[in-house]
């Protein structure tokens, strides 16, 4: 893919990057479900200690869809200790995610589409969400780009659905032309 040839510096740059920050490999690799409630692992550099504890999401998934996040508008997860410091650097400027290329390169992604989802987070869902899985999951979406850390967990699903709803390459184009400023303004 023509995509990571030209992104290559840039991977390799991060790669060494989060060697030099914390012990640990370079990836990070996770379950999730894609489209037809498929899973598959998904690929990302690692942001966090390679002895990083998930219950913290886990646990911060129950509050957020419980109304008790804090208050501060944010609504990802902020200042996680599990996170290191180049880490921080790669989640804001989302190039932790450009790993999920070679998802989009065996067909498990799409570059536009919803986020794939994570086992807990699924238990969740209201029915009417599990129509994201209608579509082929993408490293950059809809909700991304209309809000990204400021949106609610309800918020962001039905912008997945929503998504899927109006589905075509007017919608794709769209959000592609505003992803560059979602990875360069409040990042995740």
């Amino acid at each position: 893919m023509v995509v990571l040839v030209l992104l290559s510096p840039v991977l390799l740059a991060a790669a060494i990057l989060i060697k030099l920050d914390s012990r640990g490999p370079v990836f990070f690799r996770q379950e999730r479900t894609g489209q037809g409630m498929r899973r598959f692992r998904v690929w990302k550099f690692r942001t966090m200690y390679t002895d990083a504890d998930p219950e913290i999401h886990r646990r911060y998934i129950e509050q957020l869809v419980a109304g008790e996040a804090p208050a501060s508008g944010l609504k990802k997860l902020v200042d996680d200790p599990r996170v290191t410091r180049v880490g921080r650097t790669l989640r804001r400027t989302s190039i932790d995610e450009l790993p999920q290329l070679f998802n989009v390169l065996a067909g498990e992604m799409s570059i536009v589409g919803p986020r794939p989802g994570i086992d807990y987070e699924l238990e969740h869902y209201a029915p009417s969400h599990f129509r994201r899985f209608d579509a082929r999951p993408g490293i950059t979406g809809l909700w991304q780009v209309s809000g990204r850390n400021e949106l609610n967990f309800v918020e962001m699903l039905d912008l997945d659905v929503r998504y899927v709803d109006e589905l075509g390459p007017g919608m794709d184009l769209k959000i592609l032309a505003k992803t560059p400023r979602a990875m360069i303004g409040k990042g995740a």
